[in-house]
């Protein structure tokens, strides 16, 4: 029988359209689900940037494209980086790719050999690891704790560093606990990377979503000239999801190769989403403010309603649109207790343990969702453990 590579066998993929594949089925039964499952902002993409990418369609703008992204998305996101980094990065280090997933991979891709060892945030977003393992490399984990509102420790990272260490991802606000780094835990960490020679991979997906905090970038201290990567894309702030697209920056070097990666592996961008994506930059901005302000209102709201269940505690978190309910005092383990909500709540939520072996006793809800379905989800769980 034919064998598939070993590498293939590694990679793995999200829980969170799992999940949803098992709500669908359930809803295909007649159950009414409630889904807090899937991290996608439910508004829809303003009406400037759609006219924008409908606009580039009817303009032909349907072609083959630079496999690092046209010229004019690029000068946009020079702008962008400048205005909210603070610093302009060189036309030759940005990299235009088709959503933020491909930066991520393309670039440990170009960093990482087998046996190397990477540093990542323990709960994260699966895709760190699953890449990591892919390419044979050590994921390396630190623990991100309750009692430091789930923020990672610079300190817990210096214990870490071995000779073996080739790269340290970093995501900030962070998926899936909401916590934001501190300005002089970044500049640690960047301090970190420079003593020992290593690479940062900053997942910054969601700087544009904090709440009475400041996003800080530890590509500031070598403006990703050196050995940092800051990787940022459209979908969240914009509600582009499925535009499907992201940008990096990253030493020039790197964007050569990347370059090469992109040509073999999906060619170019669509021209018409990237056209799309200078409207979402130098377009209005006030679609991100009303945005925001809703998610402050539902945050507190689900937060709230968590705490108000019992053996369930919440904090509140200072950025993106995710609660991590402790619920060690129900005596479930996450994936029992997510798939407990789901079965008799029709709450879709994901356990803690989707996101690494630090997540268990915790879940994950999107709260991107509507107020009134907020509130029910939190009655149905309410009945439950009453």
């Amino acid at each position: 029988m034919m064998q598939l590579s070993d590498g293939s066998s590694r990679i793995y993929g999200e829980a969170a359209f799992e999940i949803l594949a098992k709500a669908q089925e359930l809803e295909k039964q007649g159950e009414k689900i409630l889904h807090f499952e899937i991290g996608e902002p439910d508004m829809d993409t303003p009406a400037n940037i759609v006219k924008a990418g409908i606009k580039a369609i009817k303009e032909k703008k349907t072609h083959y494209a630079p496999s690092i992204g046209i010229v004019e998305l690029r000068n946009a996101v020079q702008n962008e980086v400048e205005k909210t980094r603070g610093y302009r990065p060189d036309l030759e280090q940005i990299v235009i790719t088709p959503g933020l997933k491909p930066g991520i991979f393309f670039s440990m891709l170009s960093i990482l050999n087998p046996g190397d060892e990477v540093i990542y945030q323990d709960p994260s977003y699966p895709t760190y690891g699953s890449v990591t393992a892919y390419l044979g490399a050590k994921g390396v984990l630190i623990p991100l704790l309750e009692e430091n509102d789930f923020r990672i420790n610079p300190d817990d990272i210096k214990k870490k560093i071995s000779n073996k260490t080739k790269l340290i991802v970093i995501n900030s606000p962070q998926n899936p606990t909401g916590s934001v780094i501190t300005k002089n835990e970044i500049s640690e960490i960047a301090e970190i990377a420079e003593k020992f020679n290593i690479f940062i991979i900053s997942d910054e997906i969601y700087s544009k979503m904090t709440y009475g905090t400041t996003h800080y970038t530890p590509t500031l201290r070598d403006e990703a000239k050196e050995r940092t990567v800051l990787l940022d894309g459209f979908s969240k702030y914009y509600a582009m999801t499925g535009w499907r697209l992201g940008y990096m920056i990253t030493p020039v070097k790197m964007a050569m190769r990347l370059q090469n990666f992109l040509v073999s592996a999906i060619s170019c961008t669509a021209s018409f989403t990237q056209w799309a994506g200078i409207e979402a930059l130098i377009g209005d901005q006030a679609f991100i403010k009303k945005m925001m302000n809703r998610f402050i209102m539902k945050r507190d709201r689900i937060v709230k309603g968590l705490n108000s269940i019992s053996g369930f505690s919440c904090l509140s978190p200072k950025g993106a649109f995710y609660v991590f309910p402790n619920i060690k005092n129900t005596k479930m383990t996450s994936e029992k207790c997510a798939n407990y909500l789901l079965n008799k709540a029709g709450v879709a939520v994901l356990p803690g343990t989707a996101f690494g072996p630090g997540g268990e006793g915790y879940l994950r809800f999107s709260y991107a969702n509507t107020v009134e379905n907020i509130e029910e989800a939190i009655e149905r769980i309410k009945k439950l453990f009453e």
